[in-house]
């Protein structure tokens, strides 16, 4: 208990000078409304988002043949055909949702990113995306959301220090992999669901509970069976990817191959990790300073970790 008391007192430090505002595995998604009123019309407005105002930052082109009168949008016999691309993505923001509604009632979801700079339109709510297309856009928002979730990768590096560069890390990378593929593609698919609050605690949880396994070196469950513990936490991790994906949501074609590359993302954001990972370990492995960074790096992970399950902790009441 009191080594829990100096890692959140210690959280509370590193959140309050080295990550103030820091949002533990949430992408800055901007988000657009396009309602079709008329043939050929629109009403477009930015969604609320942050505390500054999403026009300030970002920039609509629309496709040339429409011209746009402050929120209206008159694209004529043409309709909404073409590419839309969005001015400042990646600066303030590192994603665009763009919700169109369509004059038949239906809603169309598009995602502009840095690596999907346009979006393709075809003046109807017909989706003619490939399920290729769809699945590199969902790729890239996979790597994305990992290697912008702090508390997840966290949780990567501690389960390194935890097993070490050796035959088991693969066994235990595997297995974390394994289980927050199952959770994530029940919960995208609307067949296990839970709220956020006490997976976002849970996930902290686990962050402290695996930095202080590894910090000591008796012989307990998580040394024995490092695989079992990250394939239980595994599933928790999975709940938090698939809240993301619900905050961007899913088309409405090819759901498979956007969950499939979504993973398949998150997959690669975490194997370029660890291999930066393996890269510093084989550098510094000769350098004794390096080696007594260790517990340095483990209080320090547990300490922000710690803070969070205290801050989530008390939003699961809210």
């Amino acid at each position: 208990m009191r080594r829990f008391s100096v890692l959140a007192f210690l959280g509370w430090v590193l959140l309050h000078v080295l990550a103030p505002g820091a949002a533990a595995h949430e992408m800055s998604i901007a988000e657009m409304d396009l309602r079709e009123i008329r043939k050929g019309e629109f009403i477009w407005q930015w969604g609320a988002s942050g505390n500054t105002p999403v026009g300030d930052s970002l920039r609509p082109n629309w496709p040339s043949h429409c011209t746009e009168e402050e929120n209206l949008l008159k694209c004529g016999q043409q309709g909404l055909t073409g590419t839309l691309s969005i001015e400042g993505i990646g600066e303030s923001y590192s994603a665009a949702l763009v919700r169109v509604h369509w004059y038949d009632g239906v809603t169309r979801v598009h995602t502009i990113t840095t690596s999907q700079p346009a979006a393709r339109l075809f003046g109807s709510s017909v989706d003619n995306r490939t399920a290729f297309e769809i699945g590199g856009a969902y790729l890239v928002l996979g790597v994305e959301h990992i290697l912008a979730g702090i508390d997840h990768l966290l949780f990567v590096i501690a389960l390194l220090f935890l097993v070490g560069f050796n035959r088991q890390l693969v066994w235990t990378i595997t297995a974390f992999t394994a289980a927050h593929s199952i959770t994530l593609a029940l919960s995208a698919l609307d067949l296990l669901t839970l709220r956020s609050a006490p997976v976002e605690a849970a996930i902290a949880l686990s962050i402290v509970l695996v930095a202080v396994e590894a910090l000591h070196r008796r012989d307990t469950l998580s040394r024995r069976w490092p695989a079992l513990v990250a394939f239980m936490f595994g599933l928790v991790h999975g709940l938090g990817f698939a809240g993301a994906l619900r905050e961007i949501g899913l088309p409405e074609t090819h759901v498979s191959a956007a969950l499939l590359a979504f993973n398949l993302g998150v997959e690669a954001g975490q194997l370029a990790v660890v291999g930066l990972a393996l890269l510093a370990w084989w550098i510094g492995r000769r350098q004794p300073a390096l080696l007594h960074a260790r517990t340095p790096a483990l209080y320090a992970i547990g300490a922000l970790a710690s803070w969070w399950s205290i801050d989530r902790s008390i939003a699961v009441f809210l």
